[in-house]
């Protein structure tokens, strides 16, 4: 048995990506996350440093969630009918089918593309999506 103070915990979830802003604004719409405080998007007109190297967000009241690392190259994950595995993805959960009709209109409209639809999955209704960089992700009905 592990003392459950000896563990470490997870503070997030670290998404490699070649434009780490438009990325995090497309989970931050989607999930209605926040920036970290000074990661935010700059003003227009001003260069954004933080947005070309690493970003977090975190839940309204704090918690962190995702972060957005900055790399030069990135190959596409096929998965799931493609050679190049999937390597991680995230597992959102909606209520019902028509939340997840619901959400399948958002992820289309903030960028997202859908890989495979199950939606008639009488045991787990769920479609798989990839988000802007190329990410596979699952919204299904949990």
């Amino acid at each position: 048995m592990v003392d459950r103070e000896s563990v470490p915990r997870l503070c997030q979830v670290v998404l490699d990506c070649t434009d780490a802003r438009a990325l995090a604004e497309f989970y931050r719409a989607l999930l209605g996350l926040v920036y970290r405080p000074g990661d935010e998007p700059p003003e227009a007109g001003h260069p954004d440093e933080r947005g070309r190297d690493w970003l977090v967000l975190r839940t309204p009241d704090g918690a962190p969630q995702i972060a957005f690392q900055q790399v030069e190259r990135l190959p596409e994950a096929s998965w799931p009918d493609g050679p190049v595995p999937q390597q991680l993805h995230l597992d959102l959960t909606v209520t019902s089918v028509e939340e997840l009709r619901v959400q399948h209109d958002r992820v289309l409209h903030l960028g997202g593309r859908l890989l495979r639809d199950r939606i008639d999955d009488p045991e787990e209704p769920l479609r798989v999506y990839a988000d802007p960089a190329g990410h596979p992700f699952c919204v299904f009905v949990g």
